[in-house]
């Protein structure tokens, strides 16, 4: 195994002189609490050569080139021998140890183990083994032969997880809101302004060391979470210097070679920055001043903006991505440091095509039908800058820094609808288009001390962190066109008639901004008690979050009927505008619903305890404490949009292993955890989605959710590289929240926010990591993966009500197999993922649910090691099978979805097939 980097910093401690040269890193692991060991011996054997372990357990030797070498690692009354150690010539060999830590007698114990390569391979999964709650552990070497480009994608193979859209996480079927995001130890808020959300595919798997899935609650966690909470661990500081370097191309089977719709940009849209192309005109007045303004100053204003109403048409390009890392390694005052350097950049082209319909009511009556293609240009551009310097072996000083911006320049052509405002018939035919930049922000700043205090037995960590989200959408156009159904002369007619729409005729721009303030610490102090070690730990978090929004939604009417049978461009000439009736009158909405501000406050803090009873059975227990101060909407309590809670929630949690034997674990977990809605889904604004045709409205009423966890888990680890964990979990629900889909009148559809009273979750999960030379020598190089999970959850609000919690999948299937031939640098993995059916938005009396049908997807992922494995060739193709995505009513009540029953979809898409070729090349 080798491994590029290493969390902590190390530099050459020698120059090769005389004689060739190599050197040994690794972690020692404590074999019963998965924890690193800090200050363990490590010693050559047969040489007076030795170092210690810093304060992650790392290590790093200079040792001669020979063909194999012993180590002799002695801690605490205890010693390990490790046999056949290869040492090559100006390379670094990675040995890992699992030690058993044992109290003083003044003689030490020496145990010998078989080989070096089997006592890496079970150090690599000593942490799952041995966490202190029910969790699954991604290493870095397991990331380093995937062929996961990101976080999202690594996240597919955690059991009991699923992601949609490649980034956004469903972990044992919850939707996302019941998720949560750490980076480097540190809470992360989400990255969607617009949904309680993380969008995982901003992290570049090079840049990650590893992944911990928290499946079950422990105090020392936040408590904002019910599915899963991710914490992500980027790569600190090398062991020397490197440099990595991956350029890639593709294409998705539903783009290429067809027509792709652009709209006229900046010259910094490639970067996913708009230069100021899109930008208010120059002079804009503010709100109040233009809303005091006679017609005919608005409208002198309105001849200003760009004229840029529709696309043009062209050739959708190839794909690109770019990602190169670099680790240094080196001195500051004396003192070890070093830094990990990344950027990346990715641009997708894609065309979906999607059709999208809404019933009147249960009977399957349509009330309008729109067939569209989306044409979107995505880029994600980021970087990465971590810097650490180490003190001495116990204490470290690391400063770390993450910069992503995330932008889609889009359009959608609505090409051919349908609306039946009337009742059932042809219906008048429709054709619309928008045109959009949303461009995300996302910045992100720690410094993070880490201590050891070896004589008093205690461990400090304090952190403090900044987080900035800018979501910016510059003049985001929407037109409607419209032939009424009676209409012989087959004249379209612009929907820009006397009055104001967010829906056509509308010019839309909006800043938000989030700032997220962190500061906090812990402290733990270990100490013997019957005869093992214990620890009790605590900590506090503060935490404050800030954000600023607001729109400006401007709008065009128009009582010229001439007027409206123009072209875009024709409509919105600059000397077209004014105030007679036969031109086109300017203006903007006004009121409080399109700006708002939003703040919380929260002070967490928690006591935690870790005991050993026995050689069996450990109990990590302990209390969080979590004070949450939220106002939304406007600091005036007299202001209608003022909304303002405090609550504060014990959450309690306990966790409880039971080593049945070395292999075998039996794992209990109870605890209490929260959710709580997103400041977007409190306000009071609206916006009109375009894909969907309808009003996105948030709800002041909606209440944090309370939810209650069980688990109970088996685990057997038969050997190395190999596991089976069967589980079992409950969940109770108190006020879930989810999103309503409701009609409310012809042409009048909302998405609302609530609450229902109670749900419950019941699921079993199954995960196995096999090789399959059990079978037969033939298969050695094969390895089976996957997991199955089964979940019944129930929603109980009134007695009538029987469905599952919105976003809840019934069942989730992960499998995988794996073929490498190590010896000649080739990897291959195919794998497969189908989740049960789900609610997409829950209904009403009058229109019922809207459900995702069960889609399969299969992935596949070739890679070849090249120029004497310093380079690397990666083909992937997702999505293999390109099934639709139906989502629907089902009107005939079968659980099923048949293109010839009763049943009416409500979004079809076809996301088409992605093919990707990258070449990556490593500098040592």
């Amino acid at each position: 195994m080798k491994r590029l980097t290493i969390i902590t910093v190390f530099i050459f401690t020698s120059i090769i002189a005389l004689g060739q040269k190599g050197k040994i890193e690794g972690k020692v692991i404590d074999s019963k609490s998965g924890q690193p060991l800090t200050g363990v011996s490590v010693l050559i054997k047969g040489t007076n050569k030795g170092v210690s372990t810093n304060i992650d357990g790392y290590y790093l030797i200079n040792a001669d080139a020979s063909s194999k070498i012993t180590l002799i690692f002695s801690y605490n009354g205890a010693a390990k021998e490790i046999e056949d150690i290869e040492v090559n010539t100006n390379k670094i060999t990675v040995q890992d140890i699992v030690l058993e830590q044992k109290q003083k007698t003044g003689n030490e114990v020496v145990v010998r183990s078989v080989s070096a390569k089997k006592e890496t391979t079970a150090a690599l999964i000593a942490f799952q083994k041995n966490t202190n709650t029910v969790a699954s552990v991604i290493s870095s070497e397991a990331i380093r032969r995937s062929p996961d480009k990101n976080t999202g994608e690594i996240l597919k193979r955690v059991p009991g997880t699923s992601v949609q859209e490649g980034k956004y996480l469903v972990v044992r079927g919850l939707s996302d809101r019941y998720n949560q995001a750490m980076l480097n130890g540190i809470l992360l808020s989400s990255t969607e302004p617009d949904r309680k959300t993380f969008s995982y595919d901003i992290f570049p798997a090079p840049m990650i060391d590893n992944i911990i899935m928290n499946k079950a609650f422990v105090p020392e966690l936040p408590g904002e979470w019910a599915g899963g909470l991710v914490q992500v661990q980027t790569k600190d500081i090398p062991s020397a210097d490197f440099m990595n370097i991956q350029i890639g191309t593709g294409f998705n089977t539903e783009t290429i070679g067809k027509e792709f719709l652009q709209t006229k940009g900046g010259k910094l849209d490639w970067l996913g920055v708009d230069d100021g192309t899109r930008a208010l005109p120059e002079n804009m007045p503010t709100k109040s001043t233009f809303s005091s303004l006679t017609p005919e100053q608005q409208n002198e204003f309105g001849k200003k903006f760009r004229n840029q109403w529709s696309a043009t048409s062209a050739t959708a390009p190839l794909n690109k991505s770019f990602q190169i890392n670099t680790g240094l390694a080196g001195k500051i005052f004396n003192k070890k440091a070093g830094a990990v350097l990344a950027l990346i950049y990715n641009e997708t082209n894609r065309r979906l095509s999607f059709q999208n319909s809404v019933i009147a009511n249960n009977d399957g009556t349509l009330d309008l039908f729109y067939a569209n293609n989306k044409y979107s240009r995505d880029v994600l551009a980021g970087a990465l800058a971590n810097f650490s310097i180490q003190l001495n072996s116990n204490h470290r000083i690391s400063f770390k820094n993450i910069l992503n911006i995330n932008t889609s320049d889009f359009v959608i052509d609505r090409y051919d609808g349908r609306d039946y405002i009337l009742g059932p018939g042809q219906g008048d035919k429709v054709n619309a288009q928008e045109l959009g930049f949303r461009q995300n922000t996302f910045f992100n700043t720690q410094l993070v001390g880490e201590h050891h205090l070896p004589a008093a037995q205690i461990k400090l960590k304090w952190y403090g962190g900044f987080n900035i989200l800018d979501q910016y959408i510059p003049d985001q156009r929407r037109l409607f066109y419209s032939q009424g159904e009676d209409d012989t002369t087959g004249t379209f007619y612009a929907l820009i008639g006397a009055g104001s729409s967010q829906k056509s005729g509308s010019i839309f721009y909006s800043n938000l901004s989030d700032y997220i303030y962190n500061a906090g610490g812990d402290i733990t102090k270990s100490f013997n008690w019957l005869g093992y070690k214990q620890s009790v730990k605590g900590g506090y978090l503060f935490q404050v979050k800030d954000r600023l929004f607001d729109s400006r939604p401007f709008f065009v009417n128009t009582f010229s009927n001439a007027i409206r049978t123009l072209g875009p461009e024709q409509i919105f000439a600059p000397e077209n505008f004014g105030t007679a009736t036969d031109k086109v009158q300017f203006g903007e909405l006004t009121g409080k619903p399109f700006r708002y501000m939003a703040n919380t406050i929260m002070n967490a803090g928690y006591l935690q305890f870790d005991n050993q009873f026995s050689e069996k059975l450990r109990i990590v227990w302990g209390v969080r404490l979590e004070d949450f101060d939220q106002l939304i909407g406007s600091v005036k309590s007299s202001d209608d949009r003022f909304v303002h809670t405090r609550v504060t929630d014990f959450l309690p949690g306990i966790n409880v292993t039971y080593k049945i034997n070395a292999q075998t674990n039996l794992r209990v977990s109870g605890s209490q955890t929260v959710a709580r809605p997103e400041f977007r889904e409190l306000s009071p604004f609206a916006f009109y989605d375009f894909e969907l045709n309808a009003q996105v409205v948030g709800n002041s009423k909606v209440k944090r959710t309370k939810i209650s966890n069980i688990d109970l888990r088996y685990e057997v680890y038969p050997r190395a590289g190999e596991l089976l964990t069967v589980g079992i979990f409950y969940k109770y629900f108190n006020n879930p929240i989810e999103y309503y889909f409701n009609r409310t009148g012809p042409a009048t559809n909302t998405f609302n926010i609530s609450n229902t009273k109670q749900a419950t979750a019941l699921g079993v999960e199954l995960e196995y990591r096999k090789k399959l030379d059990v079978i037969n020598n033939k298969f050695k190089n094969f390895t089976l993966t996957g997991n199955i999970s089964y979940i019944y959850s129930k929603v109980k609000d009134t007695l009538s009500l029987n469905r599952p919690l919105q976003g809840q999948s019934p069942y989730l299937v992960n499998i995988g197999l794996q073929y490498d031939i190590e010896k000649i640098g080739f990897s291959s993995t195919v794998l497969f993922n189908q989740i049960g059916r789900r609610i997409l938005f829950v209904g009403n009396e009058a229109v019922s649910n809207i459900w995702e049908h069960p889609r399969p997807v299969l992935d596949l992922q070739l890679a070849q090691k090249v120029f004497k494995s310093k380079g690397e060739v990666k083909l992937n193709v997702s999505d293999i099978l390109n099934k639709g995505a139906y989502f629907y009513h089902d009107l005939d009540n079968n659980n099923k979805y048949k293109k010839t029953s009763k049943d009416v979809l409500a979004i079809n898409r076809n996301y088409g097939t992605n093919v990707s070729l990258a070449f990556a090349y490593t500098i040592k």
